[in-house]
């Protein structure tokens, strides 16, 4: 629900005819509705020419003249919403209203082709269109036989806008609500590099924050035919020399149990220092679990029963071994519909997904030097920079199971 563009606008035969009192235009919503409408896209027109066209459709310019688009019994218009014509095509649906000598009218987004026009209750954009519409006839309206309070309303509104509807988007169609803030509003020169969101100054001390964000992939198998795969991602693409974290997961069925064996070692070279590190074990297209033993050489281990999932919290250290283990056997019950399937992990080919974020490191070396961040604005702004290292799709195969060839080549 957006809005390309809405105004304002003054119809007075008797005290110098019509003119545009406010317009406000929503480029990034004229960007997408480009994009929706495609070759049936009316772009919209200048002020005086939009103000003139909308007059002469809503028949209050030239009203004695038969135009055949206008005027045919056909073109009878039960609703606020027009079709104005202009040199660039129809512009559709164009919301308007009359109200105490003022003309409120505003262009919703239409996100389809315009032909066929599409039935007007699917353009979610007019309901907020209108109730924005409304806010601020009922914002202005009280100033009308005022013009120095009008001025005053008009130049606060475009103001209250930007909080109101920021982009194109309304959020808040009630304008006579923000008055009151309109105090902490501090009025800037204008500016065109200035962003349209931005409502008024920064108050606090400027500041810049850089961070590296590095996240790596891996996928271990434990086998001599086949390859261990991993990938580091990010603002820079690059090879690491290992994976921060070497695995070794083993499955096995006896009976009605399964026997499983995890162990990890964190690598010399990586920071042991973590916000959060954990294992999570699953267990796909069997039962609720009903039995479970185990033995963990560091950490704890959850059960989360219905979603059949295991989950070994590490914590934010690896011991100073650098390896932990877990061990145990699991018993299941009956399978049922809201127990988790997977049609690649059946039997005995399943894994073991490691989750952990390492904050201020980086695998592969990067750092922002922030003495070479040069920062082209008035003031003297803090600049901080930051690493982290976080996991994506880092999967341990069960060794004792054929690996899936759907994930062999994951990184090709």
């Amino acid at each position: 629900m957006a809005l390309r563009a809405l105004w304002l606008l003054r119809h007075d035969p008797g005290a110098g005819g019509a003119v545009v009192l406010f317009s406000r235009r929503y480029p990034t919503v004229e960007i997408r509705a480009e994009s929706f409408n495609g070759s049936t896209h009316v772009p919209v027109p200048s002020d005086s020419a939009f103000l003139k066209a909308l007059l002469f459709e809503m028949r209050l310019i030239d009203d004695h003249i038969f135009v055949e688009h206008r005027d045919t019994c056909t073109q009878i218009n039960h609703s606020s919403v027009y079709s104005v014509r202009t040199e660039g095509g129809d512009l559709w649906p164009v919301l308007a209203f009359q109200k105490s000598g003022l003309i409120y009218a505003c262009l919703p987004l239409v996100e389809e082709t315009l032909e066929p026009r599409p039935p007007l209750l699917t353009v979610s954009g007019l309901s907020q269109g209108l109730a924005l519409l409304l806010g601020i006839a009922d914002y202005i309206s009280p100033s009308q036989k005022n013009e120095a309070d009008m001025s005053t309303k008009l130049g606060q509104l475009r103001h209250l806008l930007i909080q109101a509807c920021p982009l194109g988007t309304p959020l808040n169609t009630n304008i006579r609500s923000l008055n009151s803030s309109f105090d902490d509003i501090q009025e800037m020169p204008t500016d065109e590099n200035q962003p349209a969101w931005r409502s008024n100054t920064y108050k606090g001390k400027p500041q810049v924050n850089v961070c590296i964000t590095e996240k790596v992939k891996c996928m271990q198998y434990d086998k001599r035919d086949v390859v261990d795969t991993w990938q580091v991602y990010g603002a820079v693409n690059c090879k690491v020399p290992v994976p921060p974290i070497l695995g070794c997961y083993q499955l096995t069925e006896e009976g009605s149990q399964l026997k499983i064996t995890v162990n990890l070692k964190l690598h010399e070279s990586i920071k042991n220092s973590f916000e959060y590190c954990e294992a999570r074990i699953p267990f796909f297209n069997r039962g609720p679990i009903t039995r479970l033993e185990y033995k963990a050489s560091y950490g704890q281990v959850d059960l989360l029963r219905e979603r059949s999932l295991l989950v070994w919290v590490i914590g934010q250290k690896f011991p100073k071994s650098l390896e932990v283990s877990l061990t145990g056997s699991v018993s299941f019950g009956p399978e049922g519909k809201e127990h988790p399937t997977d049609y690649v992990c059946t039997g005995n080919t399943a894994y073991v997904k490691l989750h952990f974020r390492i904050p201020e490191f980086a695998l592969t070396g990067c750092y922002v030097d922030q003495h070479s961040i040069q920062i082209f604005v008035p003031g003297k702004p803090k600049i901080t920079a930051s690493q982290e290292l976080i996991s994506s799709d880092y999967y341990i195969w069960n060794s004792k199971a054929p690996a899936p060839m759907v994930y062999k080549t994951l990184f090709d």
